[in-house]
């Protein structure tokens, strides 16, 4: 980490560009201007109107629709959008970018976001990211500064990402009060599989099996209380988003797919045979293992 001075030198100097005002968006630019960040917070958006409520909120000192436009003077660009828009940018507004820009994505897969940083012009400085943290709801009206309040941030570095570029992009993620942590990219996306990925399917099979059976007794839903709203939360997740993570890793989710179909098999063979003593060891396991995990508590 950078400790002499300088990453907070450059931060408090720097010119950022924020592409997407979303709530991931929106909500690093609050972050920065509350913290005092950057000389000039300027953003992209495809609609003008969502640049205007992020302006009237101080998330923004100004923005455009022209994203070859909005990224020229910035020392500091971020890409908040879904991960395949993000690889399309990426490719748009390269050949725009000054020398020595850091690029930080926050992108929720990160393999096919690095493939697409290393085409990006000699002299511009890459680096993937992925925030761990989040809402059900989308958009610059769910933004807070404080989202990314004590959240581990995930950095993939490139090969060709200078140290000094990997350290102001830890400086970067610290000082909006996030937790760096540098991890490869392709360990990074097999672990948000387990983490993150395969609880968005199984909260959302479980909606599809219930829904089968509110179909054919209505009164399903009105007996649905807290364990039923608790563990479907995530289903409710930003379809359009949760699409663009699923299918570019597609690979690690397929395999955790298979891997918890092996332990439902396995629950369905305990309950059908009625093997109790079995079924209870199982059960107090995965209670154990879930209490064991302080960081989830």
């Amino acid at each position: 980490m950078d400790e002499t001075g300088d990453g907070f030198d450059r931060l408090r100097d720097a010119s950022f560009t924020i592409i997407g005002l979303g709530l991931m968006g929106g909500s690093f630019a609050l972050a920065l201007k509350e913290r005092g960040i950057g000389r000039q917070v300027w953003s992209v958006n495809r609609r003008a109107t969502v640049i205007d409520r992020a302006i009237e909120l101080g998330a923004v000192d100004g923005g455009t629709t022209n994203i070859t436009e909005g990224v020229a003077d910035a020392d500091i660009v971020v890409l908040a959008t879904p991960v395949r828009v993000i690889i399309d940018q990426l490719r748009q507004v390269g050949p725009h970018l000054k020398p020595g820009c850091l690029v930080l994505d926050l992108g929720s897969t990160k393999s096919d976001i690095v493939r697409a940083m290393d085409s990006l012009p000699a002299g511009v400085e890459p680096v993937g990211g992925h925030p761990m943290c989040g809402k059900e709801v989308a958009g610059i009206f769910a933004a807070e500064a404080s989202l990314y309040e004590g959240a581990v941030f995930p950095l993939t570095p490139l090969e060709r990402t200078s140290p000094a570029a990997l350290d102001l992009a830890e400086y970067l993620v610290e000082s909006i009060g996030a937790v760096p942590l540098v991890i490869e990219a392709d360990r990074h996306d097999q672990l948000v599989a387990a983490i993150s990925h395969l609880p968005y399917l199984t909260a959302a099979m479980l909606v599809a099996a219930a829904a089968e059976i509110a179909r054919e007794d209505p009164l399903t839903w009105p007996l649905a209380a807290s364990g039923f709203r608790d563990t479907s939360r995530l289903a409710g997740s930003d379809v359009t988003m949760m699409f663009d993570i699923l299918v570019t890793n597609h690979e690690h989710v397929s395999g955790m797919l298979h891997r918890y179909r092996r332990h439902l098999d396995y629950l369905i063979d305990l309950l059908e045979n009625e093997r109790e003593e079995k079924l209870l060891e199982v059960l107090e396991q995965v209670w154990q293992d879930r209490h064991s995990v302080t960081s989830i508590q």
